[in-house]
């Protein structure tokens, strides 16, 4: 009996075993299987939109104008009266009254000069009188032909002389009287003034500095490799001067004049200048900003024009090729012409057509013919799976790696 429960015991224990693990392998559940996902790389696409364009060329600089004077006094004398937009900031007419030295000195000159003459004049007279009644006197003495000294013509040379040194005499007080009175010799800024009521100036004293309101001028450095984008080298090209005036971005209208035709020295470039027209907005009521001497400005100088062109972020180029979404949901390599470089974009001018779908989102392993999805043409599910298929697949592989270590 006691054999009989020896080998019974364990087979019942071998049994129960084999029920329990049964009944545990029916509760586990089986792995759930995954869904297949769609690979397709997925870009991101810009439609190509072409358009004319024209070019332009970035510069800079500052406002100054064209014709600057300092005004000396050309006599000597005490000031006596001053206008009152003698002043610094002042504007000023042409041939406007500016300043007066004291005139009293050079009145009295100029009659001094007047009187001399007439004098002159009288003498000149008598001289003539008295040739005349020498010749005939000579006459009725002799018939021979009468000699020079003897019809007075040195002494009529010496009053003939005597009036033109008089006339000029008038000449030199009359200009002496006009140079009492300081003008502005056109229309001008007060930029400084270097005399009070009351002073005493001399010749070639300073008396004041004017600016020219009618044109100013700014120098426009461009480098030499950027003239190419310019008509004729920038001569007559429009320009857009970019500044503020009382908080405000303004842009004012200008042209260039010329070129300087030389390279600096210093900073190696070429130098364009451009004009402004009243830059005060002294005489164009449709304006009201003016361009300040001495504002420093940004300056797009307008250049060639590209009948059909676009522009390309420069990261998306490649050996002078962009990738394209071509029609079949392929990618396409385009070979492009750049014409410039502009900051972080270069302008094309062919290789790509209105409508074409440039991919800017990067790729991993592009080739040429592989097949790709835009975002919206998958649905959010698939793209949510796809994503978590990658994060899957990046744990496995950094398990297998801890596995590994």
């Amino acid at each position: 009996m006691t054999r009989k429960k020896q080998i019974f015991i364990p087979f019942v224990i071998l049994i129960a075993g084999i029920l329990i693990f049964v009944l545990f392998s029916s509760m586990k559940k089986p792995p759930e299987e995954k869904e297949e996902v769609d690979n397709t790389p997925i870009v991101a696409v810009e439609p190509i939109y072409l358009a004319q364009l024209t070019l332009q060329v970035d510069s800079y600089g500052v406002v100054e104008p064209k014709y600057e004077t300092e005004l000396v006094a050309q006599i000597s004398g005490q000031i006596v009266e001053l206008s009152e937009t003698f002043v610094r900031g002042g504007f000023v007419k042409q041939g406007q009254l500016l300043a007066r030295i004291d005139p009293n000195d050079y009145q009295a000159a100029l009659i001094d000069a007047e009187a001399t003459m007439a004098s002159a004049r009288a003498s000149l007279e008598t001289e003539r009188a008295q040739g005349q009644v020498a010749e005939q006197e000579w006459k009725r003495i002799t018939d021979t032909s009468p000699t020079e000294l003897s019809l007075r013509k040195p002494q009529l040379a010496q009053e003939i002389a005597r009036v033109k040194s008089a006339q000029a005499s008038i000449l030199r007080a009359k200009r002496n009287l006009e140079r009492t009175e300081i003008r502005a010799p056109y229309d001008a800024m007060i930029d400084s003034r270097n005399v009070g009521l009351g002073s005493f100036v001399g010749t070639g004293s300073m008396v004041g500095k004017l600016l020219g309101t009618a044109t100013a001028e700014v120098r426009l450095p461009v480098a030499d490799n950027q003239l190419e984008f310019l008509i004729d080298q920038g001569k007559n090209a429009q320009v857009n001067l970019m500044g503020t005036f009382a908080g405000r971005e303004i842009i004012w209208p200008a042209k260039i004049a010329r070129s300087e035709g030389v390279i600096d020295n210093k900073s190696r470039m070429s130098y364009l200048v451009a004009e402004i027209h009243d830059p005060y907005a002294l005489t164009d009521n449709n304006r009201d900003t003016p361009v300040r001497f001495g504002s420093y400005v940004k300056a797009k100088i307008l250049g060639l024009e590209v009948a059909q062109a676009t522009s390309v972020p420069r990261y998306l180029v490649e050996n002078n090729r962009v990738a394209i979404l071509d029609s079949e949901s392929k990618l396409h390599y385009s070979e492009i012409s750049i014409v410039r470089q502009d900051g972080r974009n270069v302008i094309v001018s062919s290789g790509l057509f209105e409508g074409d779908k440039l991919i800017v989102s990067a790729l991993d392993y592009p080739i040429d013919g592989m097949k790709l999805a835009l975002i919206d043409d998958k649905p959010k599910e698939n793209i949510e799976k796809q994503v978590d298929n990658e994060e899957d697949n990046s744990q496995v592989a950094l398990n297998d790696s801890d596995s590994g270590e």
